[in-house]
């Protein structure tokens, strides 16, 4: 517990930017109107394709007995697999409605 204690105080204000750009981001993506957020999703998961491939970067430049490094670096992998395979599903669900039947 106390060498987590002293990583929040070592590195305050990485984390107060980390809480002020979730809030950011929340203000912005809430004022995108509806019709603008599906196409703006499929560009967003083109750029997070660039968060996966920095991620096994990352993993493959570790020490391989820091075991919470890869854990991290396994769960950036993942997550960002998922946000971009997710996103190019509800892109095609969206291009599927323009199609003529």
């Amino acid at each position: 517990m106390e060498n987590i204690i002293n990583l929040v105080s070592d590195h305050r204000e990485m984390l107060y930017f980390v809480i002020l750009s979730v809030f950011v981001g929340i203000e912005v993506i809430g004022g995108v109107p509806t019709v603008l957020h599906t196409p703006l999703m499929s560009g967003a998961n083109a750029i997070h394709g660039v968060v996966i491939v920095g991620a096994i970067y990352v993993m493959l430049n570790i020490d391989p007995t820091n075991i919470f490094a890869l854990v991290l670096g396994f769960l950036a992998v993942l997550l960002g697999t998922l946000n971009v395979v997710g996103g190019f599903v509800v892109t095609d669900r969206m291009l599927e409605m323009f199609k003529k039947k």
